[in-house]
């Protein structure tokens, strides 16, 4: 269960329950891990198509014509506090989002079910369609109830689904990355809303092959981690200035006139 949105001294950005903090008064970031995540796979021969893997430690993005089959992987984030948290820190409506990043820990193959590591690109998609569900499934036990690669392709891409970006791996086994997402239309407004953000993950060449820890994973400072990043409107600048300005010269006239 996730808990409420908390203050944080600045730099401790990497928690898992959703997390608010200010940096300065002219900028704050609300933090949290996936709510839902799964790899599926096409498998070397399209065999693994209808296999769900949501309970597995690790995501993963693989190019069509690898030996292992294509790899796509979908993250599901709850930003429902990010708005009563920049609403609280700045008044509401009185902000606006600067940026949006997600941070990912690469991690070796360490099952036969994945290709090997490989450099390359690969495209981030936000998904109208936030239907889809986790599952239960492993590389070692695999299910049929959740999101399949069947499914995916079938059922949750659509149309009014929008290119976040495309992005370069280099090819690590280990270390955190951290990738900034295009403000789309779409994906702002859902941002906005308050609601859940989905996000599709796919490979944009034909070499690339990136594992990557899960929410599943033992370690909780190597999940993956959405982070959004507020600043006031104009005018509450001015306002918060304007209260430090006034703050200021009360101390100033009381050192005066003591």
């Amino acid at each position: 269960m996730l808990t409420s949105s908390k203050w944080l001294p600045v730099g401790l950005a990497m928690v898992v329950a959703p997390s608010f903090y200010a940096t300065s008064a002219r900028a704050a970031v609300f933090s949290a891990s996936p709510v839902s995540d799964a790899f599926v796979t096409t498998g070397p021969s399209g065999n693994l198509s209808g296999n769900n893997y949501g309970g597995a430690g690790a995501l993963g993005v693989s190019a069509p014509g690898l030996a292992k089959g294509a790899f796509d992987s979908v993250l599901q984030f709850d930003v429902s506090g990010a708005i009563s948290a920049f609403n609280s820190q700045y008044g509401a409506g009185q902000w606006t989002i600067q940026s949006v990043s997600l941070q990912l820990t690469a991690t070796p193959p360490n099952n036969g079910i994945f290709n090997a590591t490989s450099p390359g690109q690969f495209q981030i998609n936000w998904m109208q369609n936030n239907s889809w569900t986790e599952g239960t499934g492993t590389p070692n036990a695999p299910t049929a109830t959740g999101i399949t690669y069947a499914t995916l392709q079938s059922t949750f891409i659509g149309s009014n689904d929008e290119n976040l970006g495309v992005f370069s791996f280099g090819g690590a086994t280990n270390g955190a990355a951290s990738y900034n997402l295009n403000l789309t239309p779409g994906f702002t407004t859902e941002l906005l809303s308050g609601g859940g953000i989905s996000l599709e993950m796919f490979a944009a060449d034909t070499n690339i092959s990136y594992l990557f820890d899960s929410r599943n994973f033992g370690s909780a400072g190597s999940r993956p981690v959405l982070s959004i990043d507020a600043v006031p409107e104009p005018g509450t600048s001015l306002w918060i200035l304007g209260i430090a300005c006034c703050a200021g010269w009360r101390r100033f006239a009381r050192r005066r006139n003591a």
